[in-house]
């Protein structure tokens, strides 16, 4: 089977010739590896695939913010100021409405290496209240029909370019609760869904709308999978009957305009997931990704297996920060062979790493890890 066939094979329920070995590749590794600044997270991806011989599933962000923070419509004027302060990069955005401004201010350490891969923290949230929650309820614009073509030129053209390397699996907008999350304090969220049970229902509701006409745009397009990130809703936060209450329900509504499209889906939670899930079967997800092992995650990839079985695929558990980036290569293939031996085992399974590659890593690990992977792939 060529790489593509794997993973449509995989994804499709059935059982290929081998398990997959994929691991997460972003702007961070691409620009390492490449060295070069201005990495392309597709193209890149896929040469780095041929050069190291992996099955690829592609991560590419078809943009860095959701439309409704950098394009102006009637009545909600967008201003994006970006600067580099104090050694941290830093973006504004301001929004003007008839209701009121809004301001968003987010910020990561400066990095003039990988700047296309940065990773914004939010120092100042959008949505502070009630009263700027209307204003953002009633003048955010939906989004237009260019940007839904987009989506569907986006996926023509790594449709082209992917060929028999893997699949093409790009992030939506994002997942209900991380959504929301980078725009109202996750603090007040979790408040909010015990005090303010309305005023929660009503932004989670909006955002879920929002939600699903982005991820309607991915389910038209030439793309073959969608990626949802879901880490910030994680076992960590919050715990099952939390969850159920008051994430999943959003959740699926916006993930089953997916599931009806027949499209796969990768969920990411790239932390704690053992009491989520009970919920992770509910969610109606295709692949699960990272059960991630201690000290990132709580998960155990034999218990995950144990308990899933054929319910959904697993992706990951290789641990690529403390482990792959500071071991001996030759520990490194003894216990990527391990990691594999263990997740083959009923199928249902996707060699990878806890999350993506990371500034740093050795070359001669990252190809120890797959040459380990790869000798036990075969079923």
């Amino acid at each position: 089977m060529t790489s593509r066939e794997r993973l449509l094979c995989l994804l499709g329920g059935q059982t290929p010739d081998r398990v997959p070995v994929s691991p997460f590749v972003q702007e961070e590794y691409l620009s390492y590896y490449f060295r070069k600044k201005d990495t392309h997270r597709l193209l890149d991806a896929i040469l780095l695939a041929e050069e190291l011989d992996f099955d690829l599933i592609t991560r590419q962000y078809l943009v860095s913010a959701p439309y409704f923070m950098t394009e102006s419509a009637p009545n909600w004027d967008v201003r994006v100021d970006e600067e580099v302060r104090d050694g941290n990069y830093y973006r504004t955005t301001v929004i003007r409405t008839p209701g009121r401004d809004l301001r968003q201010v987010e910020g990561a350490p400066y990095n003039e290496d990988i700047l296309s891969g940065i990773h914004f923290s939010t120092v100042e949230y959008l949505i502070k209240d009630e009263d700027d929650f209307e204003a953002f309820q009633k003048y955010v614009p939906a989004m237009d029909k260019p940007g839904h073509d987009a989506i569907l030129e986006a996926g023509r053209f790594a449709r082209g370019k992917i060929g028999q390397r893997g699949v093409t699996c790009p992030w939506a907008i994002g997942g209900v609760y991380n959504l929301a999350s980078t725009y109202i304090n996750v603090q007040n969220m979790l408040m909010d869904a015990l005090a303010d049970e309305d005023y929660y229902a009503a932004y989670m509701n909006l955002f879920t709308d929002i939600a699903v006409r982005n991820y309607a745009a991915f389910t038209e397009s030439e793309f073959d999978c969608v990626g949802i990130q879901g880490n910030i809703a994680n076992g960590a936060m919050m715990g099952e009957e939390f969850f159920r209450e008051n994430v999943l329900p959003y959740e699926r509504r916006a993930l089953d305009v997916v599931i009806a499209s027949g499209k796969p889906t990768v969920y990411h939670n790239c932390g704690n997931a053992k009491n989520l899930y009970p919920c992770y079967t509910e969610l109606g997800i295709t692949v699960w990704e990272t059960v991630s092992p201690p000290p990132q995650g709580d998960n155990d990839l034999a218990e995950a297996k144990a308990y899933f079985g054929d319910a959904l695929v697993l992706s990951g558990n290789f641990d690529q920060v403390n482990f792959l980036k500071t071991a001996a290569p030759e520990a490194v293939e003894k216990a990527a062979a391990e990691t594999m031996a263990v997740g083959k085992k009923g199928g249902h399974y996707i060699f990878a790493a806890s999350d993506y590659l990371e500034v740093g890593t050795p070359l001669e690990n990252v190809t120890a890890m797959l040459r380990g992977a790869r000798s036990q792939a075969e079923y």
